[in-house]
C-alpha cells in the first residue's frame, strides 16, 4: 500500500507539472495569434481586397437560416456572392432562403443564390455534397465555408479576408464565439474550449514543421481558391464526418499557409443546447476523430481520465498529494481565464470540470457504442454505413 501511495503522489505530480506547463505556454502562445477585434488588426491595404464566395450549407435549419443569411448581407466593405445551399431539408430552409434571396435583389444587397438539393449522389455525405456544390457555382477568389446558424458581424468578413491577404494565408480560421443561455451550456462549452490546449498550438498553425498542429472549424473556414483547388476540393472528401478537420490537415500537408486567428462576437454560433446537448452534438463526430477504430478510442480513454479526473482522487492521497492537485487546479483557472477573454464564461465555470470531464467520458463511449451497435450514424436524417465511412474517408 505504501509503495501504491507513492506512485500515486509521483503521478499526481507528474499531472500537475505537465498542466501548468502546457498552460503557461499556451497562454504566451495566444498572444502570438492575432485578434481581429484589436485596434490596428484590420489596417486596410493599399490595394482592394480580393473578391469573396460564401458558402451556406443548411439542412433542417428554417429557424436559423435566415439570420445567417441576413447577417451575411449586411457585410460591410466586402466585394461579396452568397450561395446557400439547402441540402434536402424537409422543413422551411429553402423557402427561407428562395425568400431571402429575391429580397436582397430587390434591394441591391450582394448577390445571394440559392441552390436546392433534392437527392444525395451515392458515396457523398450531406453536408461535404452541398459544399462541393456550392463552390461549382462560387465565382470569389476566396471562399468561406460556414453553416446555417451562424451569425456574423458586419465588419466580420472585412477584417477577415484583410487579415488573410495581409498575413499572406491560404487558409484562415476565425475562432467563433460560442452563445451559451444556460449553465448546462456554459459548463460544457468552456471545458471544451479549455481542453482544445491539449489539441492544437494555435501560433504553430503556419510552421511547417509542427506537423501536427493543423485546425478547421466549420463556422469559419475562408481558404483561397486556388488552393481549394489544389487540395481536390470538397470531391477529396466525400464522406468524411469531420470534415472542416480535414480540409486543414489537407491544406498543412500540401505546404500551404495556415492561420487562426481570434475575435470576440465577429463570429457566434450556438453550438449545442442544455447540459447534455453536448452528447448528442458529439454522437456522430467522436467516434470519427479515431477514424472509427475502437482500439484507438478505448487507449485514449485512460489517458484522458489521468489528465482530467485522476488529480481529485489523488487529492486524498495526504497533504502532498492534495498540493499537487491544487497545482493542477491553479493551471485550469488560469486556462478558464484566458480562453474566457473571447468566450462569454469566466474561470468560476471550473467548479463543473469533474462534471464536464465525467460527461466527456461517457459521452465518447456512447458514440463508439451507438456507432458500432447501428452499423453507421444518422445524420441529418440520412443513414451513412459503417463500412461504407471507414472506405471512404481521407
Amino acid at each position: 500500500m505504501h509503495t501504491f501511495c507513492r506512485i500515486v503522489l509521483a503521478l499526481n505530480w507528474i499531472v500537475a507539472l505537465v498542466w501548468l506547463l502546457r498552460v503557461l505556454t499556451w497562454r504566451r502562445g495566444l498572444d502570438r495569434v492575432a485578434d481581429l477585434t484589436r485596434d490596428g488588426a484590420d489596417s486596410p491595404n493599399a490595394a482592394p481586397l480580393p473578391s469573396l464566395t460564401v458558402v451556406v450549407p443548411a439542412r433542417n435549419e428554417g429557424t436559423k437560416i435566415a439570420a445567417t443569411l441576413r447577417s451575411l448581407l449586411r457585410s460591410e466593405q466586402v466585394t461579396l456572392e452568397i450561395i446557400a445551399v439547402d441540402d434536402r431539408s424537409d422543413d422551411q430552409t429553402g423557402t427561407v432562403m428562395d425568400t431571402i434571396s429575391a429580397q436582397a435583389a430587390a434591394a441591391g444587397h450582394p448577390v445571394l443564390t440559392a441552390l436546392h438539393v433534392t437527392e444525395l449522389p451515392a458515396g457523398w455525405l450531406g453536408k461535404t455534397h452541398a459544399m462541393a456544390l456550392g463552390a461549382r457555382h462560387a465565382t470569389g477568389e476566396w471562399l468561406l465555408f460556414t453553416d446555417g446558424d451562424v451569425v456574423f458581424r458586419p465588419d466580420a468578413l472585412r477584417r477577415a479576408l484583410t487579415y488573410a491577404v495581409a498575413s499572406h494565408a491560404d487558409h484562415l480560421v476565425l475562432l467563433p464565439t460560442v452563445l451559451m443561455e444556460s449553465w448546462g451550456e456554459r459548463t460544457m462549452t468552456a471545458f471544451l474550449q479549455v481542453m482544445t490546449l491539449w489539441a492544437v498550438r494555435m501560433w504553430k498553425l503556419p510552421d511547417p514543421k509542427a506537423r501536427r498542429d493543423v485546425l478547421g472549424v466549420g463556422a469559419f473556414n475562408l481558404i483561397r481558391r486556388e488552393v481549394y483547388d489544389a487540395i481536390g476540393g470538397w470531391e477529396a472528401f466525400r464522406m468524411e464526418v469531420v470534415e472542416d478537420l480535414a480540409l486543414g490537415i489537407a491544406v498543412k500537408r500540401r505546404g500551404f499557409i495556415q492561420r487562426a486567428a481570434l475575435g470576440r462576437d465577429l463570429v457566434s454560433v450556438r453550438w449545442l443546447e442544455g447540459f447534455f446537448g453536448v452528447v448528442d452534438n458529439l454522437a456522430k463526430n467522436l467516434f470519427a476523430f479515431f477514424h472509427f477504430r475502437p482500439e484507438l478510442l478505448l487507449a485514449f480513454l485512460p489517458l484522458f481520465a489521468l489528465v482530467t479526473l485522476f488529480p481529485f482522487a489523488a487529492a486524498f492521497f495526504g497533504m502532498v498529494s492534495a498540493l499537487a492537485t491544487a497545482v493542477m487546479l491553479l493551471a485550469v483557472g488560469l486556462a478558464y481565464q484566458r480562453q474566457g477573454r473571447y468566450q462569454h464564461f469566466g474561470p468560476g465555470q471550473m467548479i463543473f470540470f469533474p462534471a464536464a470531464s465525467l460527461l466527456m467520458l461517457y459521452t465518447m463511449v456512447r458514440s463508439m457504442t451507438v456507432v458500432l451497435w447501428k452499423g453507421g450514424i444518422t445524420w441529418r436524417g440520412t443513414f451513412y454505413p459503417l463500412s461504407e465511412l471507414r472506405a471512404r474517408a481521407k
